[in-house]
Formats: C-alpha cells, sequence, structure tokens
C-alpha cells in the first residue's frame, strides 16, 4: 500500500523555495532510515528539470556510469561517456545544465563511501557555480557521516549548505490517517509498536489487522523488520555489539548507567561516549527528574526513545531463539499479556509531549518532564509528568494510566497526595490533571484528558 505524503510543510516550502531561488543552492537531508528523506526530495524535485539518484554500494567507476546514464535523460549524450573520474563528470553536469536543473543524489553516503575525495569535488564546483541556478541536494539515512560533512569545520561542505534537514520520525497526529484508524486508543497501540517510521506504516497497512502485522513482519523468522536494529545501529555506529547490549539492557529496564556498567562487567565511565552517541541519534533519551541541575548525573535516567526499538528490545530481543524456532504464535500470546504496560510508557510520552499544545488548566506550560526522588515525607516517589507555566507560580502535577479499569477519583485524589508531598510544589498553586486511556467525563475540578484530546494536540 502506497501512502499518502503525510506532513513535512514547513520542509517542503523550504525546499522548493530553495529550488526555485534565482542562485545555484545546496540542500542537506539526513536522519533514520525509513522516515521519508527519498519521498520527501521526490515530492519537491520539478519536473522536467531534476536528476534523481540513489547511491549504492558499487565501485566508483559504476556509480558514475550510472550516474551519468540518468544524466542523459535530460542532457542527451551525457550517458555516452566513460567519465575517468568524479571531477569529470561534475565539470560537465555544472557546465552543460541548464538554468534550474536539479541534480539529487539519494544515499549519498554509498556514493562517497567509494569515492573519498567526492565532498572535496562537490565543494569546488559548489563554490564555483555559486551565479548559475544549478541546484544540488545530498540526502542519506548515515546521520554520523552527513553530519560530518555538515557540522565538522574541518568538512569541505561546512558551511556550503543552503537548507539542512533533519528528518525525523512523524508525530501520533498522523498514524491513524496512515492506517485508516479511527479509534485514538487502537491509533496510540499501533503508534506503541511501529512509532512514527513512515515506512513502517507503510508495511503495516498491507495486513488484515494489526495482529497479523506484527507477527508477520517483527515475530516471523522471515519478518522484514525482525533484524531492523541491527540496521539502523550499522548505518552509524563502528561499534554496533556495544550499542546493541546497551539497548537490550536499557529496553529490558536497565535505566541507570551504574546498572548497565553492572551488567557489562565495564566501568562506568567507558560507557559514557556510546550513550550520548545514542542519545545524538535520537535512539535514547536521557532524562533528568524535572526541575534538577543538569550537573546532577547521579540521578540521570536513560530510556529508548523511539518506541518500535522499545517493543523490540523488550518483547523480541529476549524471544529471538523462539522466534527462530517458529514458535511465532507463542511469543506473540505473550507479548499481549504484558503489552498494556509497554503502551503506557508510549502513552506517558504522548501526554508530554502534548501538555505544552493543550493549555492544561487554562494555563500555558513551559517545561515539561518526568519528575522522581525523595518527597518531603523522606520516602521515594514518582510523577509521571510535571511542569511549570510561564509565570514561574503554577506547576502542574499529572500522571498518565493506561487501563482499561482506570478509577479516575482514585487517581486524582493519588495526585492531589503527590502534589503536596512534592519538594517543587512548596509556594506554588498546582494543577493537577490525569491522562487515561477512557476519558468518559469530565470533573469541574478535574482535569481528565484521553487519546482523542492528546492525539489531537500533536503536530
Amino acid at each position: 500500500m502506497h501512502l499518502p505524503f503525510l506532513n513535512r510543510d514547513e520542509e517542503r516550502r523550504r525546499l522548493r523555495a530553495l529550488l526555485s531561488g534565482r542562485r545555484s543552492g545546496l540542500a542537506i537531508l539526513y536522519g533514520r532510515r525509513r522516515c521519508g528523506k527519498s519521498r520527501l526530495v521526490q515530492e519537491v524535485l520539478p519536473a522536467g528539470r531534476s536528476v534523481y539518484h540513489v547511491g549504492d554500494d558499487r565501485e566508483a567507476p559504476l556509480q558514475r556510469a550510472s550516474l551519468a546514464a540518468e544524466i542523459g535523460g535530460k542532457l542527451p549524450g551525457f550517458g555516452a561517456v566513460s567519465y575517468p573520474d568524479w571531477d569529470a563528470l561534475l565539470t560537465r553536469w555544472f557546465r552543460e545544465a541548464r538554468s534550474g536543473m536539479v541534480l539529487a543524489l539519494d544515499e549519498f553516503p554509498a556514493l562517497a563511501a567509494s569515492a573519498a575525495e567526492l565532498p572535496s569535488l562537490i565543494q569546488k564546483h559548489v563554490d564555483a557555480h555559486r551565479a548559475r541556478r544549478v541546484h544540488l541536494v545530498l540526502s542519506g539515512s548515515s546521520q554520523r557521516m552527513m553530519q560530518g560533512l555538515v557540522f565538522d569545520r574541518a568538512a569541505p561542505l561546512f558551511g556550503r549548505a543552503d537548507e539542512i534537514l533533519r528528518i525525523s520520525p512523524l508525530s501520533c497526529h498522523w498514524i491513524g490517517r496512515a492506517l485508516r484508524i479511527r479509534d485514538p486508543i487502537r491509533a496510540v497501540e499501533a503508534y506503541a509498536v511501529w512509532g512514527g517510521v513512515p515506512r513502517y506504516w507503510e508495511m503495516a497497512a498491507a495486513f488484515r489487522n494489526h495482529d497479523q502485522a506484527v507477527e508477520e513482519l517483527v515475530l516471523s523468522a522471515q519478518g522484514v523488520l525482525r533484524d531492523e536494529p541491527a540496521g539502523l545501529l550499522l548505518d552509524d555506529l563502528r561499534d554496533t555489539t556495544q550499542a546493541a547490549s546497551i539497548l537490550a539492557l536499557v529496553g529490558g529496564g536497565c535505566h541507570r548507567i551504574s546498572e548497565i556498567a553492572a551488567r557489562l562487567g565495564k566501568p562506568a565511565t567507558s560507557l559514557t561516549r556510546p550513550l550520548r552517541r545514542l542519545v545524538e541519534l535520537d535512539l535514547v533519551r536521557r532524562e533528568m527528574p524535572f526541575g534538577s541541575s543538569p550537573r546532577d548525573t547521579k540521578r540521570t535516567s536513560y530510556r529508548i526513545a523511539d518506541p518500535f526499538l522499545r517493543f523490540w528490545f523488550r518483547f523480541v530481543e529476549p524471544a529471538r531463539s523462539r522466534i527462530e524456532a517458529g514458535m511465532t504464535r507463542a511469543v506473540a500470546l505473550e507479548i499481549a499479556s504484558t503489552f498494556g504496560h509497554h503502551a503506557g510508557s508510549v502513552w506517558e510520552d504522548l501526554a508530554r509531549a502534548a501538555v505544552p499544545r493543550m493549555r492544561v488548566g487554562g494555563v500555558e506550560w513551559t517545561e515539561i518532564g518526568r519528575w522522581w526522588g525523595m518527597g518531603l515525607d523522606g520516602r521515594p516517589m514518582e510523577i509521571d509528568i510535571v511542569g511549570s507555566a510561564y509565570d514561574g507560580r503554577t506547576i502542574l502535577v499529572a500522571e498518565a494510566e493506561w487501563s482499561d479499569r482506570s478509577e479516575p477519583r482514585r487517581l486524582l485524589a493519588e495526585i492531589g497526595r503527590k502534589a503536596a508531598n512534592l519538594p517543587l510544589s512548596r509556594g506554588r498553586k498546582v494543577i493537577p490533571a490525569l491522562f487515561v486511556k477512557k476519558a468518559r467525563a469530565r470533573g469541574q475540578d478535574s482535569h481528565l484528558y484521553g487519546p482523542r484530546q492528546v492525539l489531537e494536540a500533536l503536530p
């Protein structure tokens, strides 16, 4: 099933403005695989004056021949010549390309892997032909390499790009439209598996129902997404074994660096850099208790940021032997028995993301986060959602519950007790709120929210 093109309005606007400009432009797109970079590029390329080429792992002479043939479709005779090097090909392209033409090189890291000189050559030609209307778009899934091209001060293309766009997963707001799900509860539960990756949505939409999609794509020994995390890590990391081990431990419930280090038998200091890299790639999220100092590293917690990876490392990774043995149905039944807890963790994330756009209690909220630590009574306590208003005198204290049997009155009373015990609430007005799976009604003094309100608030 081919999905409609969803969102990305700002990215399309910026790219179209660049490609219709009066001077040559260079756009660089990067981000995690399957998030729609290629589709976005194809959406904005002007018809009749664009060349789109996807790099691969072949040797440089074969790559040049393939690209030359693509260009030959727009510039007759271009593909009839054998180019001895990339400089010769780029020289002719920039000399003969008509005003307004665009060359889009997708999966650029694959091209550069077989030709280390390519970024420097592109810099040379971009600098030399700025006055002409000949545009260049570079796109790639290796975030490490693409970031290095534009953010490393020693890199040839540093400072040359007119647009640098990081293409991230879509929000849960769009999954209902993609999978034709009208029930917001089902939309949240689908997002808890597939996350915001459009290609996963597209693959899931081909099946009769959600359960079949999970079994065929993820839990089957031949499933397309069974080994997806390995591919994601290979795109950006040299030591994938250590990264996969960290993700497996975090997904299994080890959230402190000391816990992870103890399980791996390594000093905690040796994990600082790999954890930082996983955070930079948006695969892991580093959390601090709301209102605490960033220097208070003793209370730092790590969680898998992406819903699909969180699902995979919680349910699939521990069951790989049984999946290989063909016990797909047994694994699926086991997942179903505890899936609500996993969906609840994703629901918490969605609620926190929506709060600044919802004006909970009629208040505009700025900083939002989780809080954990010692309450005023000296006992440990956790709160799902804590927020601070613009005035600095009002604080939000909320919980997110994903259960068919939520008891709003009891939960709101518990929120009141937690708020009274929260050190941050002293001297502040407290706004309580409750985010539940099934929000049937709201009391006059409570703020009860369900999936529909949350999904409508997300961008």
